[in-house]
C-alpha cells in the first residue's frame, strides 16, 4: 500500500512542480555510472520540445531502496556485469508493478546479465521486442520503424525489447544501438547532428510514454 500511496501522489503533484528523475546504481561490476551527461541532456532536450517540467538535478538510486518509488522513471546503463539481491529484486518488482517505468540502455557489454536478473525480476513475463506500432515509438516524436540505431558495434539491427506487466508496459530495453550515447555531450562521441537528434527525440519519446502510463 505505501509504495502505492507514493507512485499516486507523483502524479497527483505532477502539474504543482518538477517531476524527477532518477539513474539506478547497481552491485556486480558493472559501470553504472557510464554515460554521466546522458540523462542531464535528455532531461533538457525533453523540456525543451514537450511540455514536460522535469527538475535537471538528476538523482541516483539503488534498486533496494524505498527512495525508488519517488521517481516515475528511473534509467540504467552500463557494460558489464549486473547483480541485484533478492530484497532489490522484491523492491524493484514492487516499484515496477506499482507504476514505476524502468528503461534500460545496453552499452554494449550489459546484455548477457541484464537479461539474467531480468529473468529473476520476472520470472513469469517474457522479454519481447516492442513492435514499430507500439505508442512509445509515437509520442511527440514518430520512429514508424521503431527504435533507431545510433552506434554500429556488429552491424545487427537496433531492438527495442521491453517486459509487460498486467497488459502495461513496465521495462523497455534498447539493444544494439546505443541510444544514451546518443544522448551525452557532442564532444564525447562525434554523433552527427541528425543521429543525436533521434536518439534524443526517442528518449523524450521514453520519459513521455512512462509519465502517461
Amino acid at each position: 500500500m505505501k509504495q502505492f500511496t507514493y507512485i499516486f501522489l507523483i502524479f497527483f503533484f505532477a502539474s504543482l512542480e518538477a517531476q524527477e528523475v532518477a539513474i539506478l546504481k547497481y552491485n556486480g561490476g558493472g559501470d553504472w555510472y557510464a554515460n554521466p551527461t546522458a540523462v542531464p541532456n535528455l532531461v533538457r532536450f525533453t523540456n525543451e520540445n514537450t511540455q514536460s517540467n522535469i527538475s535537471e538535478n538528476i538523482k541516483t538510486v539503488t534498486a533496494g531502496n524505498e527512495d525508488i518509488f519517488s521517481y516515475p522513471i528511473i534509467f540504467m546503463t552500463g557494460h558489464g556485469n549486473v547483480v541485484f539481491s533478492n530484497s532489490e529484486i522484491e523492491n524493484l518488482r514492487n516499484y515496477l508493478t506499482s507504476g514505476g517505468f524502468l528503461h534500460i540502455s545496453d552499452n554494449y557489454g550489459l546484455d548477457k546479465f541484464i537479461r539474467r536478473e531480468l529473468k529473476r525480476l520476472f520470472p513469469k513475463n517474457t522479454l519481447e521486442e516492442i513492435p514499430s506500432n507500439h505508442p512509445i515509438f509515437d509520442q511527440q516524436f514518430k520512429f514508424s520503424d521503431g527504435i533507431p540505431k545510433i552506434h554500429e558495434h556488429d552491424k545487427k539491427s537496433p531492438k527495442g525489447y521491453g517486459i509487460f506487466y498486467e497488459g502495461r508496459l513496465v521495462v523497455f530495453y534498447d539493444h544494439e544501438t546505443d541510444l544514451s550515447d546518443g544522448w551525452e555531450d557532442e564532444s564525447i562521441h562525434n554523433n552527427p547532428p541528425k543521429v543525436r537528434e533521434k536518439a534524443l527525440q526517442m528518449g523524450s519519446n521514453i520519459i513521455q510514454y512512462a509519465f502517461s502510463n
